[in-house]
């Protein structure tokens, strides 16, 4: 975002990027969703000062030796300041505390990596033992294919750290933002408890032009956008950035509400306490 200007590729207008700063990056003339880094994600999302970041230094190694990886990782880490795809810790959304996941598409287009797999899991390994809801704003190009089968296997290691933060009746709010796609679609972005998307978010597993080719059909209008998966199912709400923050607080709120409720319940259930 250190760009003076920014063109809108869905209208084609330039806006300057302090303007597009007020509008949380949404483009004041069509309503398009630019892409935001993991740090100003969160500062649009968290409350200021709340968050402590997990693992920061984790970083991904070359286990397959393949041509040109490392240099690519260190160009990509001095070029971003991150040391993985992924920013995780726990934080606040108005005071709501929570541990959550911000993709970076930055970073080898967040690509799901050995690192961003552990982060991830270990994300929802804390939540579970400190009894937190997770929130994840999801985005990927797909698995991380200069890591092979390890890439892979992050997909069975993150939905089972779902799995046991489903088990322990915690919550998990996955947010899609443009693009959320491969294996990442394929594994914990479509385990959420509650699913969300940004306004015409690309989503899916294959890309378009892939599954056209596959089956040899032209694909309908606007498939694999947020809106067409709403409409289809897929989704349980399209939440425009501005609406995000308490989107978010609220859902979180009613969440902690209902346990306390559920607890109480319990109690009275079963001691005859009030």
């Amino acid at each position: 975002m250190a760009n003076l200007f920014i063109k809108c590729p869905e209208c084609g207008t330039t806006h300057f990027n302090k303007i597009l700063s007020k509008t949380l990056f949404v483009c004041p003339e069509c309503g398009f969703h630019h892409k935001l880094t993991s740090m100003v994600r969160l500062k649009y999302t968290i409350d200021k000062g709340s968050f402590s970041e997990f693992d920061r230094k984790m970083r991904s190694m070359d286990p397959l030796n393949f041509p040109g990886y490392d240099d690519k990782l260190k160009n990509v880490i001095k070029q971003t300041g991150s040391y993985s795809a992924v920013i995780a810790g726990e934080a606040k959304i108005k005071g709501e505390p929570v541990v959550v996941m911000v993709m970076d598409t930055r970073f080898i287009m967040a690509s799901m990596g050995s690192v961003v797999g552990e982060k991830i899991a270990k994300g929802f390994e804390y939540a579970t033992e400190k009894k937190l809801p997770v929130v994840v704003f999801c985005a990927s190009g797909g698995a991380r294919m200069q890591e092979g089968i390890l890439s892979l296997m992050q997909m069975a290691k993150t939905s089972a750290a779902v799995k046991r933060h489903s088990d322990a009746g915690l919550l998990y709010i996955s947010v899609l933002t443009h693009p959320t796609t491969g294996g990442v679609t394929a594994s914990f972005a479509y385990l959420g408890d509650i699913i969300l998307a940004e306004p015409k978010a690309l989503i899916g597993f294959a890309g378009p032009r892939v599954i056209e080719q596959t089956i040899n059909q032209k694909l309908p209008e606007g498939f694999q956008r947020a809106e067409f998966l709403l409409e289809h199912g897929m989704l349980d709400q399209i939440v425009p950035r501005e609406f995000m923050r308490d989107t978010l607080a609220n859902l979180l709120k009613m969440h902690r509400v209902s346990i306390l409720r559920n607890n109480k319940k319990f109690r009275i259930e079963q001691y005859g306490l009030k």
